[in-house]
């Protein structure tokens, strides 16, 4: 079963893990599920096994086959991508439908060595669940949300001194000039904020 399981993988390509679709997890789980009942029971022999095998990498051979000559299909089965964030705000629409939270979207800039949303032109989540970054030169970055745990987590509806500073839920930035304790944000109508910075990205 161990062998058929590695010559089905084969079959199906080279894509990793981290590269599937929801279409191709699906079904990498239901050969998995296919290959353990002959693997646990002895009365269930290897030609039921083989079968679902067959029948599974017949028919993701046939959607392939499908999706390459309709879009819609592909759109149906694989999904689009989404923009999550566009000149260091975000696409608060977009991001909120999709299942990605806050932290594990931050979690994922740090990653690519992102310290503010100042830095970025666009994110675009892809279709396999990983983000595309396209970066402004460092001669155009704003000023921008920060990103980094010890400088988000001081965010606050207070605003103790005048400066640049973003809104916590779009990422709009303001600069305020006043002496006013509270300000609401003119993109979202939130209230809650953090100073912004402006650094260069560093790799």
């Amino acid at each position: 079963m161990f062998l058929i399981i590695l010559t089905s993988l084969r079959i199906l390509g080279k894509r990793s893990i981290t590269q599937l679709s929801v279409f191709e997890l699906g079904v990498i789980i239901g050969l998995g599920s296919a290959a353990g009942d002959p693997m646990f029971y002895k009365d269930v022999g290897l030609l039921p096994g083989t079968v679902v095998f067959i029948m599974v990498i017949s028919l993701y051979r046939f959607m392939t086959f499908l999706i390459n000559r309709s879009e819609k299909i592909e759109n149906l089965l694989e999904g689009t991508p989404v923009y999550l964030l566009e000149d260091g705000k975000f696409l608060i629409k977009n991001f909120e439908k999709e299942t990605i939270a806050r932290d594990e979207f931050f979690a994922m800039l740090r990653q690519h060595h992102i310290t503010h949303l100042g830095q970025l032109k666009q994110v675009i989540l892809e279709t396999n669940g990983a983000i595309s970054l396209f970066f402004f030169p460092d001669k155009e970055v704003r000023w921008g949300l920060p990103v980094l745990p010890h400088l988000y987590d001081k965010a606050n509806k207070q605003l103790k001194k005048e400066g640049q500073y973003a809104c916590t839920h779009c990422g709009q930035v303001d600069n305020i000039i006043s002496s006013i304790k509270k300000h609401t944000c003119p993109e979202c109508k939130k209230d809650i904020w953090v100073e912004a910075i402006n650094t260069l990205r560093v790799t």
